[in-house]
């Protein structure tokens, strides 16, 4: 005994310390944006690219996911496939000759295979692209997403089966008991759903800051605090869930249940695990250490109860897929998602009801902890203006955003009327109207017609009135003060300081209302 025990501490320390010293040296020196999960990076391409990706970070995010898992990080492979899936259809449509404009809805339909295939969950991988990537059930998009997720999940079934991922007992009922257990998971649950955003959050920015440590290390030293929580629980339980995606002992709790102990010290250990593997640079996704936090918050708490409650094994079951729902509920802020995954992973009825009550407690924890799921929050954490990639989808909201939302914040000013100023102006920059600035003062907007016509009749140049408006105002009333601008443009005045700070153009405001309506 102890010489295997001796035997398992040093192959688990040299696989995940080699694995993540690997992981750190493709994402800090050949692509930086393959590291975590990648469905913000997916959800910023989508939005801002049009649904283009680069095939470089879909290679280096395959390699490294499966390195990154394979090697122990607890972490899942959710957010690698959905990326691989989402990215390389991107790519091979191009290869066929798609414009870049005209990749998002390849994009989607790779990425809601990927998902169906991941889980083999293809109504969850539907609504989860819809809910998450594109943020609008209504999509007209939406029967492409339905055919490819069931040809995900088809290609699972010919190769592994129609198995659910998870093995359960059959459930025909479960006890009036545990319904009143079912809040207090769900809260509990819910609640190490917030924690894991807030401190994963955390410890990026303040690893963001830190020069001390190269950044190739960083997953290196994520690794080895795993490797340590890991150890540890094992020799406390005997179970290796921390290390991966934690299928096997959450399966085995399922199917066998756990003492209420062990289900604690796992809960705890995964918990840390999971931040301090995405914290510190890991490439994987959160589903799956989402999804055994949750289930083993309810193997725990139900244990504990119990000793109070006579909880036939049906009601422990139950109690775990509750933990599970409510936890991932509250990181992805996904309810429809996260309430078919568990179903669709067990293939339980009798646990629907059950599942209801955990996305409403976990809606109403999410609600008081903050506004944004962690995909979003890491987006905004990462430099990102979340209205840029996640837009409103009726008229309405979008006529009540924002000027700040949809202008140019780095508008290019002539300061100088002199001809070889001027020309300089044009033949760097392809815009058709520029603001006028002398003396610090905006004194109107010369457009690119007038430039030219002035350069070829070597007289002076005429200044158009310049129509302005404020960062703060509503893109509704900006709308109508277009007509009062012939050259179409709109100089943004800051209120504080009366100085230019930005611009917005026709094409600004048909490019946003276009993304809207895409």
């Amino acid at each position: 005994m102890e010489r295997s025990l001796t035997f398992f501490m040093t192959a688990s320390f040299c696989v995940i310390m080699g694995t993540s010293l690997a992981v750190g040296l493709l994402l800090s020196k050949i692509e930086p944006d393959a590291a975590g999960s990648g469905i913000p990076q997916l959800k910023a391409a989508y939005w801002k690219e049009v649904g283009y990706v680069h095939w470089r970070p879909v290679l280096v995010k395959f390699i490294a996911g499966v390195l990154s898992l394979g090697g122990g990080a607890s972490l899942g492979r959710e957010g690698p496939t959905v990326y691989i899936g989402g990215g390389l259809s991107s790519v091979i449509s191009g290869f066929l000759g798609y414009p870049k404009r005209l990749r998002r809805g390849t994009m989607v339909i790779g990425a809601s295979a990927g998902l169906a295939a991941a889980f083999n969950t293809p109504l969850a991988a539907i609504t989860f692209v819809l809910e998450e990537i594109i943020s609008d059930i209504n999509s007209r998009i939406i029967g492409r997403v339905v055919l490819t997720s069931v040809l995900g999940a088809f290609v699972v079934y010919a190769i592994v089966g129609r198995q659910p991922a998870f093995t359960l007992p059959a459930i025909d009922t479960v006890s009036w008991k545990v319904y009143v257990l079912y809040p207090l998971v769900a809260l509990i649950a819910s609640l190490a759903g917030v924690v894991f955003q807030r401190a994963t959050l955390s410890l990026r920015d303040r690893l963001k800051g830190q020069a001390s440590v190269p950044p190739w290390f960083l997953p290196c030293c994520g690794g080895f605090i795993t490797w340590v929580i890991g150890s540890a629980c094992f020799i406390a339980t005997g179970k290796v869930g921390i290390f991966g995606l934690g299928y096997h002992d959450l399966s085995e709790a399922l199917s066998h249940g756990f003492i209420w102990w062990v289900a604690g010290v796992l809960l705890a250990g995964k918990l840390l695990a999971f931040i301090v593997s995405y914290g510190f640079g890991g490439c994987g996704g959160i589903f799956s250490p989402s999804l055994f936090i949750g289930g083993m918050s309810g193997f725990f708490l139900s244990g504990i109860a119990g000793f109070w409650l006579d909880l036939s094994p049906s009601d422990h079951i139950a109690a775990a897929a509750v933990g599970m729902t409510a936890c991932l509920g509250s990181i992805i802020r996904a309810p429809l998602t996260s309430l078919l995954i568990v179903f669709e992973m067990t293939h339980q009825f009798a646990l629907v009801p059950g599942l209801m009550i955990a996305i409403i407690i976990s809606k109403i924890v999410t609600r008081r902890s903050g506004d944004l799921n962690f995909y979003d929050a890491v987006l905004v954490h990462d430099g990102h203006e979340l209205i840029r990639i996640r837009p409103p989808v009726d008229i309405r909201a979008w006529q009540n955003l924002p000027v700040s939302a949809i202008a140019n914040h780095r508008p290019v000013i002539v300061e100088s009327l002199e001809k070889d100023a001027l020309r300089e102006v044009v033949e760097k920059h392809p815009y058709n109207g520029f603001p006028v600035v002398m003396d610090g003062k905006l004194t109107g907007l010369v457009t690119r017609a007038r430039i030219e016509e002035a350069l070829r009749s070597d007289g002076t140049v005429t200044l158009e009135d310049a129509v302005t408006c404020h960062f703060d105002q509503p893109v509704r009333d900006v709308a109508d003060k277009f007509i009062e601008s012939p050259a179409g443009v709109m100089v943004v005045m800051d209120r504080v300081t009366g100085r230019v700070a930005g611009i917005i153009t026709l094409h600004d405001l048909l490019r946003a209302q276009a993304s809207m309506m895409d």
